[in-house]
């Protein structure tokens, strides 16, 4: 196994916020960074020393991001299989592109997880209105979710009431999409799971996650399940990383349902918004462990050692009459600002987030929501 030391350069697909935080990591630790993202002004481009410009899909700019360095990793899992194949040509691509092709389409990936024996809720794959019809007469009340693309809730259409059906399939646009039941749930969750080239593995406590409209609002850790619970997410995360051969970090979504049973929502071969509270709270952060696993490094300890939470800031914040107060929040105890460098506020971009610590889970997402609260009020939101 090729380890990739201190002095070598990573190559990114995608220079977005994870990108950047990634980036952060890599250069604390010794690496020169390249970056490819379509957006010439990608916040990760401040830390990389070479930014190319150019489609996920180009080919030739693929090749190029790998030519110019070590090893390539990602930020987003978007990127054609032609971008990501022209790029492992020149350099380890990792994880590979037989990962991106199980995880890119939600179909493929609810299958794929069925048919390796991991729990999901009941799902249809839905090819038209007609499909959508009868899922909702099978499910009741579902979420119907476009196979590729929409992230952060968008590409999503949710189904109460079977007249809704017919006209959620039309919304999303999409020649494929997934209808999920819904189901009745105690809590949402995440397993971030690191896996190295020589297959050694470490995990983290999950998390424990709120989402509004789609997207994440609030996830803080420890995430207070039990024992049976964590061990039983623990298994199902670590053994979808080992079955899937991902090299690098892999989020696995949950459900706890109030029955006490488990269900896979959603992977994501990258760092992880619901993980960006282990900067804090862990011995070593979800970025940092990126770069050790593609690097061929040893993993880092995934100890929780301070209990810690974040909330997202997304760019609705700067709608208001008056800028965000950050220098009042940052005045609050065990507060913390992380903002990701963008440009424009849109309503629903997600333009960083606030994170708190705290002597135990309850202090710390106490902290961080009375934080946003705060920020949110200070430019005239509610």
């Amino acid at each position: 196994m090729t380890v990739f030391l201190p002095g070598s350069t990573i190559g990114f697909f995608g220079g977005g916020q994870l990108g950047r935080m990634a980036a952060m990591a890599a250069r604390s630790m010794g690496y020169d960074v390249h970056v490819l993202d379509p957006d010439a002004h990608c916040p990760a481009r401040a830390l990389a020393s070479q930014t190319i410009t150019a489609p996920w899909g180009d080919v030739d700019a693929a090749a190029r991001l790998a030519v110019g360095v070590d090893v390539v990793t990602m930020e987003i899992e978007k990127i054609p299989l032609a971008a990501l194949e022209a790029a492992g040509r020149h350099a380890p691509l990792r994880p590979a592109p037989g990962v991106l092709h199980v995880v890119q389409d939600r179909a493929r990936q609810k299958e794929w997880l069925r048919n390796h024996g991991f729990p999901l809720g009941p799902f249809r794959v839905v090819r038209s209105a007609d499909d959508t019809v009868a899922a909702a007469r099978e499910f009741g009340a579902c979420i119907v979710k476009a196979a590729s693309g929409g992230y952060d809730g968008r590409g999503q259409a949710r189904v109460f009431h079977l007249e809704e059906a017919a006209p959620a399939w039309t919304s999303i646009g999409a020649p494929v999409c997934v209808a999920e039941q819904f189901l009745d749930l105690s809590a949402e969750l995440s397993v971030m799971v690191a896996r190295s080239p020589n297959g050694e593995m470490r995990a983290y406590p999950p998390s424990r996650n709120h989402h509004t409209d789609g997207v994440l609002s609030w996830s803080v850790i420890p995430g207070g399940f039990d024992d049976v619970e964590t061990r039983r997410a623990t298994e199902i995360a670590c053994g979808i990383a080992e079955q899937l051969g991902v090299i690098g970090l892999l989020a696995v979504e949950l459900f706890l349902v109030e029955d006490g049973s488990l269900s896979v929502n959603e992977l994501a071969p990258r760092p992880h918004n619901s993980y960006h509270h282990s900067e804090r709270a862990c011995v070593t952060s979800q970025f940092e462990q990126l770069v050790r696993a593609v690097c061929g490094l040893p993993l880092g300890d995934t100890d929780v050692v301070r209990p810690a939470a974040i909330y997202n800031l997304l760019g609705d914040l700067w709608s208001g009459a008056e800028a965000p107060d950050f220098a009042g929040v940052l005045a609050l105890p065990g507060v913390r600002l992380h903002l990701y460098g963008k440009g424009e506020a849109r309503a629903g971009r997600k333009m960083g987030h606030l994170s708190a610590c705290g002597a135990g889970a309850d202090t710390a997402l106490e902290r961080v929501v009375d934080a946003y609260r705060r920020l949110s009020l200070s430019t005239g939101g509610v």
